[in-house]
């Protein structure tokens, strides 16, 4: 039977937001600006999901402190000011949080986004209303650490067992698994469906439409299997 759950919580960037070029697109070009060698489009994909200071660590670990505190400025000016790359929600998006909220879920968000990145989205989407909190890896500790869905389960006063992650990538599957919440995978962000599925989400969706319908109390078991 399938888990009931009161509290969603949704990664951003590549799950409710195709942000993955941009991202993409701002630190190579902040790579470019300092010098450094550039990691390459797939390796950079890689980490979406990690605080960027974590990011930047995994991705230029030869480069000396310096050079990556210029790149993760270099990153942030290119992010919040220079580069005009589209990051529309994916389809269904606002729909269905709206939706969710109508039903009764409470939601929450948990993201590799620096707090001023988060607000700045959430205010250009007009979507802040949604969420209950919304936690940032420069608040607490960047995933997979558990901290931001601790954080979330304190505030909201709901039990992990009640609570779902929904992410795209293997860093909110294992922060997920540390917090002792569920987790549904998204394939249509940054990791495929065979490295989501190692860490043993209820399923792997590949559109939003599907992650919506298959919260719903009443949805058909047989379809959520064939899902997987």
């Amino acid at each position: 039977m399938k888990p009931r759950h009161d509290l969603i919580v949704f990664d951003w960037d590549g799950t409710l937001m195709d942000s993955v070029a941009k991202i993409v697109r701002c630190f190579t070009v902040a790579v470019n600006d300092v010098g450094a060698p550039p990691p390459g489009e797939e390796a950079t994909r890689h980490v979406i999901g990690l605080g960027l200071s974590e990011a930047v660590m995994q991705l230029l670990p030869e480069v000396d402190h310096a050079t990556r505190a210029e790149v993760i400025e270099r990153y942030r000016q290119h992010f919040l000011h220079l580069d005009q790359t589209e990051m529309p929600l994916f389809p269904g998006v606002r729909e269905g949080l709206e939706a969710l909220v109508a039903k009764g879920f409470l939601l929450a968000v948990a993201t590799g986004k620096a707090r001023r990145g988060l607000d700045r989205v959430l205010r250009d989407t007009g979507m802040a209303h949604l969420f209950r909190i919304t936690r940032c890896a420069d608040e607490a500790f960047s995933k997979p650490h558990p901290r931001m869905l601790e954080d979330i389960l304190q505030h909201t006063g709901i039990k992990a067992e009640r609570a779902l992650m929904v992410g795209d990538t293997t860093y909110d599957m294992h922060m997920a698994r540390q917090a002792g919440l569920d987790s549904l995978a998204v394939t249509y962000g940054v990791h495929g469906r065979e490295l989501l599925m190692e860490h043993g989400p209820l399923a792997c969706l590949d559109s939003f439409n599907e992650v919506y319908a298959w919260l719903q109390p009443n949805r058909d078991q047989s379809s959520a299997a064939a899902a997987i």
